[in-house]
C-alpha cells in the first residue's frame, strides 16, 4: 500500500511539473508562431509483446460456456464425483464441474464422433471410444493424451476399465471385443463378439458384452464364453453389472429392461421400459434406465417404477454417492437429485455452433448467436442474463442501446438492451444474413446467402439502398471507421469496397473472404481466406501488402485489436486454431490450438483489448486473457506506465476522435478519466 501511495503521489506531482510544460508550449504555439501547429515528439516505445512468439497451447481462460453441437452420447462420473466427463457425436470429449457445472476442459483427438466414455478407478485416467476406430486414454489432470489404441477396424462403441484399473476393454462394430493392458497398451486378448455394450463384473473376473439381441458373458483370466443369454428380440444396447456383481441388468431396442441372475443366467425379471442406457445405483437398490423421452427410475428388488424423468437420454449415470443422475441427450447434460427427482442443473446451454459473437460496447455483456438462440452472458463471470431468438450474426449498436441479429431465415431482429424488447422485423434476405452497424449508429448493413448487400436506416428500418455486385453468399460485412466506407467479403472469390454515400462500387480484391474487418484507423483491410491467408489491403488505392500464413484451413475470423497492434483469427477447419498476429511486420506471436474445440468461428476483442472471446463450433463460448494486451494506463506501449505516458496525454488533452491511443477508456475524448487511468496505474511494469 505504501509503495502505491509513493507511485501515485509521484505520479501526480509529474503530472503537474508536465501541465505546466505543456502550457507553456502552448502559450509559445500562439505567441512565437501565429498559431502554426508545432510538431511534439512523443517516446513511442517498442511494443513488448511475447517472449515466445510461437507458443502453442491453451489460452489463459476467465471462464467457458456451452456444450455440445450434437448428440452426447455417454456420460460417466470421476471416482471422486467431482467431475462428469461427456462424450459426443460433435467429436469432443468434455469434463464439467459437479459442483457448479463450470466447463473444465475440452478433449480434442478423435477425427468422428465419441461413443464411449469412461474413468479408471482412481481417477486419473479417462478412456474414449469413437467413430475414428481408435481408443484413447487421456490424463484427466491436464488433458493430455497419454496413448492411442489402435487394432479395431470399424466404430468403437463402448469402453470401461477393470475394477483395478489394469486393464481396459473395448467393443467395436468389427465384430471383436479387445483387452488392453492399461500400463503400456499392450493387446492382451481378442474376443470375437461385437457389442454395444462390454462390462467388468465387480471382482473383475467377469466380462459381459451384447452384441445384436443377444448377451455375452466371458471369463476374464482366459478369454472363455461362459454363457450366452437371450431373450430380447432387438438390439441390446446397454449391459452393467450389479455392484456385489449377483445381477446383470440388459436395456433393449425392444422396449424392455431385463434382470439376469449372473450365476445362472435366470431371467430375474422384466422391465417395460426402451432403453439406450441402464445403470444400477451404487447401493445396488434402483436402477435408472434412459431413452425414448423419458429417464426411469425402476425399484429392484419388485420391479416397481419409482419415478420417471421428463428428459430423452442416449447415457444415464449415478455419482458414487447415489445421490445425482447424469443424462446426456441431444446437445444437452442434465443433472437430476435422486431422492425426489428435481433437476439439479443444465450442464449445457448451448446446442448448436456458435457462429457469432459481440462485445458490448462498455464491455460487460457479451452477446453469441447460433441457432439454437442469442445468448446474452456477463463478461465478468459468464453468468447468462437472457436469451433471444436464433441468429446468425449478432452486433451491438455504438452506443450500447441496441442489439441486432441477422436470422437463419434472412430476417433482421432490433433489440432494445435496456428491456430487451424487439423493436421491429425486417424481411431482407433469403437465407441467413450478417449485419454490422455504421459507426455513428444510423445505418445497418446487412449480406446474405442471396449474395445482396442492403443498408437500412436505423430508426425506423427504412431500406435506404442496395448494393448489388457479389454473385454468391455474402459471408462478412463491415464499416470503416469513419463510415464512409463499406466492405463485403463473399464466396463468390470477391472481397468488395462500397462507397456508403452512394453505393458506388470503389474496388474489388480478388481474394475470397469469410471475413472482413477495417483497422481501427482505417488505413488496412484484413479478409481472412478459404486458403488460409489473412491478406492486409492498402485501402487507399487497395493494394496487398501483407500476407499472413499459418492457418492450414479456412479463416473464419479476422479482428483487429482495439489499437491496432494486433490481429486475431480463427479457424474452424484443419489446424482449428485461434492465432495472434502483429501488424506491423506481420509476425505470428502466439497461436492456441487446445481449448478450440471442434473449430473456432467467431474472434472478437474486449473494447479495452484486454480479453478475447471466441465462439467454436461444439456449441461453446470462450473469454480469455490477450497476453499481448498493453497494461492499463501504458499509452505508448512500451511496458512501463511512466511519465512518457503522462506527456502523451496530457499532449492530447481535449482531443476528440476515434481510435485515439491516448483515450484509453474508448469515450472519444481525452479527458480527465484517461488522465486517471494513467495516474492509478503509474509505476506498473516499469
Amino acid at each position: 500500500m505504501k509503495r502505491m501511495a509513493h507511485n501515485r503521489f509521484k505520479a501526480l506531482t509529474s503530472a503537474c511539473v508536465w501541465l505546466k510544460r505543456v502550457q507553456l508550449l502552448r502559450q509559445a504555439r500562439i505567441v512565437g508562431f501565429a498559431g502554426r501547429s508545432v510538431p511534439l515528439l512523443v517516446l513511442l516505445g517498442t511494443l513488448l509483446l511475447a517472449s515466445n512468439a510461437y507458443a502453442q497451447g491453451r489460452p489463459e481462460i476467465v471462464w467457458m460456456r456451452g456444450g455440445h453441437a450434437d448428440s452426447v452420447n455417454s456420460v460417466a462420473f470421476s471416482p471422486d464425483g467431482s467431475l462428469i466427463a461427456s462424450g459426443s457425436w460433435d467429436a469432443t470429449i468434455k469434463l464439467w464441474r459437479v459442483l457448479d457445472g463450470a466447463l473444465v476442459r475440452t478433449l480434442m483427438g478423435h477425427l468422428g464422433g465419441v461413443y464411449s466414455v469412461a474413468f479408471s478407478p482412481d481417477g486419473s485416467l479417462l478412456a474414449s471410444g469413437g467413430r475414428d476406430s481408435t481408443v484413447k486414454l487421456w490424463r484427466v489432470s491436464d488433458g493430455a493424451l497419454v496413448r492411442v489404441l489402435t487394432g479395431h477396424t470399424n466404430e468403437v462403441y463402448s469402453v470401461t476399465f477393470s475394477p483395478d484399473g489394469s486393464l481396459l476393454a473395448s467393443g467395436g462394430r468389427d465384430g471383436t471385443i479387445r483387452l488392453w493392458r492399461v500400463s503400456n497398451g499392450t493387446l492382451v486378448r481378442t474376443l470375437w463378439s461385437g457389442s454395444y455394450s462390454v462390462a467388468f463384473s465387480p471382482d473383475g473376473t467377469l466380462l459381459v458384452s451384447a452384441s445384436g439381441n443377444t448377451i455375452w458373458l466371458w471369463r476374464v483370466s482366459d478369454g472363455a464364453l461362459i454363457r450366452v443369454l437371450t431373450g430380447h428380440t432387438r438390439e441390446v444396447y446397454s449391459v452393467t453389472f450389479s455392484p456385489d456383481g449377483s445381477l446383470l441388468a440388459s436395456g433393449s431396442g425392444d422396449r424392455t429392461i431385463k434382470l439376469w441372475r449372473v450365476s445362472d443366467g435366470t431371467l430375474v425379471r422384466t422391465f417395460q421400459s426402451g432403453s439406450y442406457s441402464v445403470a444400477f445405483s451404487p447401493d445396488g437398490s434402483l436402477i435408472v434406465s434412459g431413452g425414448y423421452g423419458t429417464i426411469e427410475l425402476w425399484r429392484v428388488s419388485d420391479g416397481t417404477l419409482v419415478r420417471t424423468f421428463q428428459s430423452g437420454s442416449y447415457s444415464v449415470a449415478f455419482s458414487p454417492d447415489g445421490s445425482l443422475i447424469v443424462s446426456g441427450g441431444y446437445g444437452t447434460i442434465e443433472l437430476w437429485r435422486v431422492s425426489d427427482g428435481a433437476l439439479v442443473r443444465i450442464l449445457t446451454n448451448q446446442i448448436t455452433e456458435v457462429v457469432s459473437i459481440a462485445f458490448s460496447p462498455d464491455g460487460t455483456l457479451l452477446a453469441s448467436g447460433g441457432r439454437d438462440g442469442i445468448r446474452l452472458r456477463r463478461v465478468s463471470d459468464g453468468v447468462l442474463v437472457r436469451t433471444l431468438d436464433w441468429s446468425s450474426s449478432v452486433v451491438f449498436s455504438p452506443d450500447g442501446a441496441l442489439l441486432a441479429s441477422g436470422d437463419w431465415d434472412g430476417d433482421i431482429k432490433l433489440w432494445r438492451v435496456s428491456d430487451w424488447a424487439l423493436v421491429y422485423t425486417l424481411w431482407a434476405h433469403r437465407g441467413a444474413c450478417i449485419v454490422a452497424f455504421s459507426p455513428d449508429g444510423s445505418l445497418l448493413a446487412s449480406g446474405g446467402w442471396d449474395g445482396a448487400i442492403r443498408l437500412w436506416r436505423v430508426s425506423d428500418g427504412e431500406l435506404v439502398r442496395s448494393l448489388t455486385g457479389h454473385t454468391w453468399a455474402v459471408n462478412s460485412v463491415a464499416f470503416s471507421p469513419d463510415g464512409s466506407l463499406l466492405v463485403s467479403g463473399g464466396g463468390d472469390g470477391t472481397t468488395q469496397l462500397w462507397r456508403v454515400s452512394d453505393g458506388a462500387l470503389v474496388h474489388t480484391f480478388w481474394s475470397g473472404s469469410s471475413s472482413v474487418a477495417f483497422s481501427p484507423d482505417g488505413s488496412l483491410l484484413a479478409s481472412g481466406g478459404w486458403d488460409g491467408a489473412i491478406r492486409l489491403w492498402r485501402v487507399s488505392d487497395g493494394e496487398l501488402v501483407g500476407t499472413l500464413m499459418g492457418h492450414t484451413g479456412e479463416v473464419s475470423s479476422v479482428v483487429f485489436s482495439p489499437d491496432g497492434s494486433l490481429i486475431a483469427s480463427g479457424s474452424r477447419y484443419a489446424d482449428r486454431a485461434i492465432k495472434l498476429w502483429r501488424v506491423s511486420d506481420g509476425a505470428l506471436l502466439q497461436t492456441y490450438d487446445q481449448e478450440t474445440g471442434a473449430g473456432v468461428l467467431s474472434v472478437q476483442f474486449s473494447p479495452n483489448g484486454q480479453l478475447f472471446g471466441y465462439g467454436r463450433w461444439d456449441a461453446t463460448v470462450v473469454v480469455a486473457r490477450n497476453p499481448l494486451a498493453r497494461r492499463v494506463g501504458d499509452v505508448n506501449g512500451d511496458g512501463c506506465v511512466d511519465d512518457s505516458d503522462l506527456l502523451q496525454v496530457l499532449f492530447a488533452f481535449g482531443d476528440t476522435g476515434s481510435s485515439l491511443p491516448e483515450d484509453l477508456n474508448r469515450d472519444g475524448t481525452v479527458d480527465d478519466a484517461d488522465l486517471l487511468e494513467v495516474l492509478f496505474n503509474f509505476g506498473s511494469g516499469c
